[in-house]
Protein backbone atom coordinates (compact mmCIF):
# COMPACT_ATOMS: atom_id res chain seq x y z
CA UNK A 1 0.00 0.00 0.00
CA UNK A 2 0.61 3.69 -0.41
CA UNK A 3 0.89 4.93 3.06
CA UNK A 4 1.21 9.08 3.90
CA UNK A 5 1.97 9.52 7.89
CA UNK A 6 0.56 13.07 8.63
CA UNK A 7 2.98 13.40 11.66
CA UNK A 8 5.56 11.41 12.33
CA UNK A 9 6.30 11.61 16.00
CA UNK A 10 5.34 9.02 18.56
CA UNK A 11 2.73 6.82 17.35
CA UNK A 12 2.77 8.21 13.67
CA UNK A 13 6.16 6.83 13.62
CA UNK A 14 6.00 4.21 15.37
CA UNK A 15 3.30 2.84 12.40
CA UNK A 16 4.91 4.45 9.37
CA UNK A 17 8.09 2.23 10.80
CA UNK A 18 6.53 -0.95 11.15
CA UNK A 19 4.56 -0.51 7.73
CA UNK A 20 7.75 0.58 5.94
CA UNK A 21 9.41 -2.59 7.60
CA UNK A 22 6.58 -4.83 6.35
CA UNK A 23 7.03 -3.64 2.93
CA UNK A 24 5.14 -0.81 1.88
CA UNK A 25 5.95 2.66 0.42
CA UNK A 26 5.42 4.94 2.88
CA UNK A 27 6.19 8.72 3.22
CA UNK A 28 6.59 10.80 6.22
CA UNK A 29 5.24 14.42 7.17
CA UNK A 30 7.60 15.93 10.08
CA UNK A 31 9.27 18.82 10.84
CA UNK A 32 12.55 20.35 12.40
CA UNK A 33 15.14 18.48 13.63
CA UNK A 34 13.14 15.40 13.80
CA UNK A 35 12.68 15.82 10.04
CA UNK A 36 16.74 16.14 9.54
CA UNK A 37 17.73 13.56 11.59
CA UNK A 38 15.29 11.01 9.38
CA UNK A 39 16.33 12.27 5.71
CA UNK A 40 20.00 11.85 7.24
CA UNK A 41 19.88 8.78 9.28
CA UNK A 42 16.59 7.24 8.11
CA UNK A 43 13.36 7.08 10.43
CA UNK A 44 14.82 4.97 13.71
CA UNK A 45 12.47 2.32 15.67
CA UNK A 46 13.48 0.97 19.28
CA UNK A 47 11.99 -1.87 20.68
CA UNK A 48 12.22 -5.35 21.97
CA UNK A 49 14.10 -6.29 19.05
CA UNK A 50 16.49 -3.51 19.28
CA UNK A 51 17.17 -0.18 17.49
CA UNK A 52 16.91 -0.56 13.64
CA UNK A 53 16.28 2.60 11.05
CA UNK A 54 14.18 2.36 8.35
CA UNK A 55 14.78 5.04 4.71
CA UNK A 56 11.36 6.79 3.94
CA UNK A 57 10.88 9.62 2.10
CA UNK A 58 10.03 12.20 4.19
CA UNK A 59 9.59 15.97 3.96
CA UNK A 60 7.63 18.96 5.80
CA UNK A 61 5.56 19.40 2.79
CA UNK A 62 3.08 16.50 1.77
CA UNK A 63 2.11 18.09 -1.65
CA UNK A 64 5.33 16.17 -3.55
CA UNK A 65 4.46 12.43 -2.69
CA UNK A 66 1.46 12.28 -4.36
CA UNK A 67 -1.93 10.20 -4.06
CA UNK A 68 -1.98 7.72 -1.61
CA UNK A 69 -4.50 4.69 -0.83
CA UNK A 70 -4.34 5.59 2.57
CA UNK A 71 -3.07 8.78 4.64
CA UNK A 72 -3.18 8.76 8.57
CA UNK A 73 -3.00 12.03 10.30
CA UNK A 74 -1.22 11.58 13.97
CA UNK A 75 -1.04 15.14 14.26
CA UNK A 76 -1.94 16.81 17.97
CA UNK A 77 -5.26 18.17 17.70
CA UNK A 78 -3.96 22.17 17.76
CA UNK A 79 -2.20 21.33 14.29
CA UNK A 80 -4.59 19.35 12.29
CA UNK A 81 -6.98 22.45 11.09
CA UNK A 82 -3.94 24.22 9.19
CA UNK A 83 -3.00 20.66 7.54
CA UNK A 84 -6.37 19.84 6.24
CA UNK A 85 -5.79 22.05 3.09
CA UNK A 86 -2.56 20.75 2.40
CA UNK A 87 -2.98 16.86 1.92
CA UNK A 88 -5.06 17.62 -1.09
CA UNK A 89 -2.84 16.36 -3.48
CA UNK A 90 -2.46 13.04 -1.72
CA UNK A 91 -5.98 12.12 -2.15
CA UNK A 92 -8.00 10.63 -4.49
CA UNK A 93 -11.89 9.37 -4.31
CA UNK A 94 -10.13 6.31 -2.75
CA UNK A 95 -7.67 7.77 -0.50
CA UNK A 96 -9.02 6.79 3.06
CA UNK A 97 -8.00 9.23 5.48
CA UNK A 98 -7.64 7.79 8.69
CA UNK A 99 -7.30 9.64 12.31
CA UNK A 100 -5.18 8.26 14.80
CA UNK A 101 -5.15 11.15 17.35
CA UNK A 102 -5.74 11.84 20.63
CA UNK A 103 -8.93 13.31 21.98
CA UNK A 104 -12.60 13.84 20.77
CA UNK A 105 -12.03 14.06 16.84
CA UNK A 106 -13.04 17.16 15.22
CA UNK A 107 -15.29 14.52 12.83
CA UNK A 108 -17.03 13.22 15.87
CA UNK A 109 -20.65 14.28 14.65
CA UNK A 110 -20.05 13.57 11.14
CA UNK A 111 -21.73 10.33 9.18
CA UNK A 112 -23.36 10.20 12.77
CA UNK A 113 -26.76 10.12 12.54
CA UNK A 114 -29.04 12.22 15.45
CA UNK A 115 -29.36 15.27 16.68
CA UNK A 116 -26.26 16.88 15.98
CA UNK A 117 -25.37 15.23 12.60
CA UNK A 118 -22.85 16.91 10.85
CA UNK A 119 -21.91 19.59 13.18
CA UNK A 120 -18.73 20.95 14.16
CA UNK A 121 -17.16 20.38 18.11
CA UNK A 122 -16.99 23.95 18.57
CA UNK A 123 -14.06 24.29 20.93
CA UNK A 124 -11.94 22.23 18.10
CA UNK A 125 -13.86 23.88 14.71
CA UNK A 126 -15.63 27.22 15.81
CA UNK A 127 -16.00 28.78 11.96
CA UNK A 128 -16.76 24.70 10.91
CA UNK A 129 -13.94 25.09 8.64
CA UNK A 130 -12.58 21.80 9.70
CA UNK A 131 -15.82 19.84 8.65
CA UNK A 132 -16.03 21.29 5.47
CA UNK A 133 -12.08 21.08 4.20
CA UNK A 134 -12.57 16.95 3.64
CA UNK A 135 -15.60 14.39 1.84
CA UNK A 136 -16.29 13.01 5.25
CA UNK A 137 -17.11 9.55 3.61
CA UNK A 138 -13.25 9.24 3.23
CA UNK A 139 -12.52 9.54 6.93
CA UNK A 140 -11.82 6.21 8.93
CA UNK A 141 -11.58 6.22 12.66
CA UNK A 142 -8.73 4.93 14.97
CA UNK A 143 -8.06 4.79 18.24
CA UNK A 144 -4.77 3.75 19.21
CA UNK A 145 -3.99 2.01 22.65
CA UNK A 146 -0.16 1.69 23.56
CA UNK A 147 2.26 4.14 24.05
CA UNK A 148 5.42 5.61 22.49
CA UNK A 149 8.09 8.50 23.04
CA UNK A 150 10.27 10.10 20.56
CA UNK A 151 13.27 10.19 22.54
CA UNK A 152 16.01 11.26 20.04
CA UNK A 153 15.44 13.55 17.04
CA UNK A 154 14.33 10.50 14.66
CA UNK A 155 14.41 8.00 16.77
CA UNK A 156 10.73 6.23 18.13
CA UNK A 157 10.83 4.27 21.37
CA UNK A 158 7.85 2.08 21.09
CA UNK A 159 7.30 1.49 24.95
CA UNK A 160 4.36 -0.68 25.35
CA UNK A 161 1.72 -2.91 23.16
CA UNK A 162 0.20 -1.25 19.79
CA UNK A 163 -3.47 -1.70 19.24
CA UNK A 164 -5.02 0.47 16.32
CA UNK A 165 -8.58 0.23 16.16
CA UNK A 166 -10.18 0.95 13.13
CA UNK A 167 -13.60 1.91 11.85
CA UNK A 168 -15.58 3.77 9.79
CA UNK A 169 -17.53 6.35 11.28
CA UNK A 170 -20.74 4.87 10.35
CA UNK A 171 -20.24 1.54 11.42
CA UNK A 172 -20.04 -0.34 8.05
CA UNK A 173 -17.48 -2.84 7.67
CA UNK A 174 -15.71 -1.69 3.73
CA UNK A 175 -13.17 -3.14 2.51
CA UNK A 176 -10.52 0.12 2.58
CA UNK A 177 -10.54 -0.84 6.50
CA UNK A 178 -10.27 -4.55 6.01
CA UNK A 179 -7.13 -3.79 3.85
CA UNK A 180 -5.54 -1.41 5.87
CA UNK A 181 -6.52 -3.50 9.06
CA UNK A 182 -4.61 -6.46 7.60
CA UNK A 183 -1.32 -4.21 6.36
CA UNK A 184 -1.37 -2.98 10.43
CA UNK A 185 -1.52 -6.55 11.23
CA UNK A 186 1.25 -7.82 8.89
CA UNK A 187 3.33 -5.46 10.07
CA UNK A 188 3.67 -6.57 13.99
CA UNK A 189 0.58 -4.66 15.22
CA UNK A 190 -2.72 -5.14 16.47
CA UNK A 191 -5.80 -3.63 13.89
CA UNK A 192 -9.03 -4.87 14.93
CA UNK A 193 -11.88 -3.54 13.05
CA UNK A 194 -15.05 -1.97 14.69
CA UNK A 195 -18.48 -1.30 14.04
CA UNK A 196 -18.99 1.22 17.16
CA UNK A 197 -15.71 3.16 16.65
CA UNK A 198 -17.28 5.96 19.22
CA UNK A 199 -17.85 3.19 21.66
CA UNK A 200 -13.72 2.35 21.18
CA UNK A 201 -12.90 6.67 21.04
CA UNK A 202 -15.20 6.87 24.54
CA UNK A 203 -13.00 3.95 26.68
CA UNK A 204 -9.93 5.55 26.16
CA UNK A 205 -10.89 8.69 25.91
CA UNK A 206 -12.48 8.82 29.57
CA UNK A 207 -8.82 7.80 30.73
CA UNK A 208 -7.31 10.72 28.74
CA UNK A 209 -9.59 13.22 30.42
CA UNK A 210 -8.92 12.05 33.51
CA UNK A 211 -5.19 11.01 34.00
CA UNK A 212 -3.24 13.12 31.18
CA UNK A 213 -4.47 16.47 32.70
CA UNK A 214 -3.75 14.89 36.66
CA UNK A 215 -0.18 14.08 35.18
CA UNK A 216 0.40 17.23 33.78
CA UNK A 217 -1.03 19.00 37.00
CA UNK A 218 1.21 16.51 39.76
CA UNK A 219 4.06 15.49 37.18
CA UNK A 220 3.42 12.52 38.23
CA UNK A 221 4.11 8.28 36.48
CA UNK A 222 0.86 6.55 35.59
CA UNK A 223 2.40 4.10 38.36
CA UNK A 224 2.78 6.98 40.73
CA UNK A 225 -1.01 7.89 40.20
CA UNK A 226 -2.35 4.06 40.56
CA UNK A 227 -0.71 3.93 43.62
CA UNK A 228 -2.19 7.53 45.32
CA UNK A 229 -5.46 6.78 46.21
CA UNK A 230 -6.64 10.45 46.45
CA UNK A 231 -5.77 10.62 43.22
CA UNK A 232 -7.41 7.71 42.11
CA UNK A 233 -10.90 8.99 43.71
CA UNK A 234 -10.30 12.31 41.40
CA UNK A 235 -9.73 10.13 38.39
CA UNK A 236 -12.74 7.77 39.11
CA UNK A 237 -15.17 10.75 39.78
CA UNK A 238 -14.18 12.50 36.07
CA UNK A 239 -14.47 8.98 34.37
CA UNK A 240 -17.92 8.55 35.83
CA UNK A 241 -18.78 11.82 34.38
CA UNK A 242 -17.52 11.29 31.15
CA UNK A 243 -19.18 7.92 30.95
CA UNK A 244 -22.52 9.87 31.76
CA UNK A 245 -21.67 12.29 28.83
CA UNK A 246 -20.95 9.44 26.32
CA UNK A 247 -24.27 7.74 27.34
CA UNK A 248 -25.78 10.73 26.72
CA UNK A 249 -24.29 10.54 23.32
CA UNK A 250 -25.17 6.68 22.62
CA UNK A 251 -22.28 5.53 23.14
CA UNK A 252 -21.13 2.53 25.56
CA UNK A 253 -17.90 1.96 27.26
CA UNK A 254 -16.21 -0.98 26.07
CA UNK A 255 -15.07 -2.44 29.46
CA UNK A 256 -16.41 -2.13 32.75
CA UNK A 257 -15.09 0.78 34.82
CA UNK A 258 -12.68 -1.59 36.99
CA UNK A 259 -11.37 -3.29 33.62
CA UNK A 260 -10.50 0.70 32.49
CA UNK A 261 -8.48 0.81 35.79
CA UNK A 262 -7.02 -1.95 35.31
CA UNK A 263 -6.04 -1.32 31.98
CA UNK A 264 -4.24 2.20 33.11
CA UNK A 265 -2.55 -0.08 35.86
CA UNK A 266 -0.64 -2.32 32.92
CA UNK A 267 1.01 1.17 31.45
CA UNK A 268 3.44 1.21 34.58
CA UNK A 269 6.00 3.52 34.66
CA UNK A 270 4.67 5.19 31.52
CA UNK A 271 4.99 9.19 31.46
CA UNK A 272 2.07 10.41 29.79
CA UNK A 273 1.40 12.46 26.24
CA UNK A 274 0.56 15.61 28.14
CA UNK A 275 3.10 15.70 30.80
CA UNK A 276 5.72 15.05 28.00
CA UNK A 277 4.33 18.25 26.14
CA UNK A 278 4.63 19.97 29.52
CA UNK A 279 7.72 19.11 29.95
CA UNK A 280 9.10 20.09 26.72
CA UNK A 281 7.26 23.27 26.57
CA UNK A 282 4.35 22.36 23.68
CA UNK A 283 1.23 23.25 23.45
CA UNK A 284 -1.30 21.01 25.11
CA UNK A 285 -4.72 19.05 23.99
CA UNK A 286 -6.81 20.83 26.35
CA UNK A 287 -9.47 21.35 24.05
CA UNK A 288 -9.78 17.74 22.33
CA UNK A 289 -8.87 15.77 25.57
CA UNK A 290 -11.12 17.44 28.04
CA UNK A 291 -12.96 20.72 27.10
CA UNK A 292 -14.54 18.67 24.20
CA UNK A 293 -15.95 15.98 27.04
CA UNK A 294 -17.36 19.62 28.86
CA UNK A 295 -18.50 20.61 25.64
CA UNK A 296 -20.46 17.56 24.83
CA UNK A 297 -22.14 17.49 28.16
CA UNK A 298 -23.49 20.50 27.66
CA UNK A 299 -24.84 19.67 24.62
CA UNK A 300 -26.66 16.76 25.91
CA UNK A 301 -27.64 18.57 29.69
CA UNK A 302 -25.43 16.11 31.26
CA UNK A 303 -22.85 18.06 34.00
CA UNK A 304 -19.60 17.14 34.51
CA UNK A 305 -18.27 19.56 37.71
CA UNK A 306 -15.28 17.51 38.57
CA UNK A 307 -14.24 17.61 34.77
CA UNK A 308 -14.91 21.41 34.84
CA UNK A 309 -12.99 21.84 37.63
CA UNK A 310 -9.81 20.00 36.42
CA UNK A 311 -9.72 22.07 32.99
CA UNK A 312 -9.74 25.76 35.24
CA UNK A 313 -6.82 23.94 36.67
CA UNK A 314 -5.00 22.36 33.55
CA UNK A 315 -5.67 25.76 31.49
CA UNK A 316 -4.18 27.88 34.12
CA UNK A 317 -1.09 25.85 34.36
CA UNK A 318 -0.31 25.83 30.90
CA UNK A 319 -0.67 29.78 31.16
CA UNK A 320 2.44 29.10 33.93
CA UNK A 321 4.97 26.67 32.55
Amino acid sequence: MRVCVVGAGAIGGLLGARLAAAGHEVSLVARGAHLAAIRANGLGLKDDAGVRSLRVPASEDPAGFGPQDVVVIALKAYSIGPMLARIAGLLTPDTAVVTAINGIPWWYFCRAGGPFDGQPVECLDPRGEMVRALDPRQLVGCVVHGSAEVVAPGLVHHTSVGSFILGELDGRTTPRVQAFAAAIEGAGLRAPVSARIRDDLWTKLVGNTSYNPVAALTGALMSEINANPALLELIRRMIVEAIAVAGAHGCRMTVSLEERFALARKLGDVKVSMLQDLERGRPLEIDAIVTAVCELGRKAGVPTPTIDGVEALIRERARHR
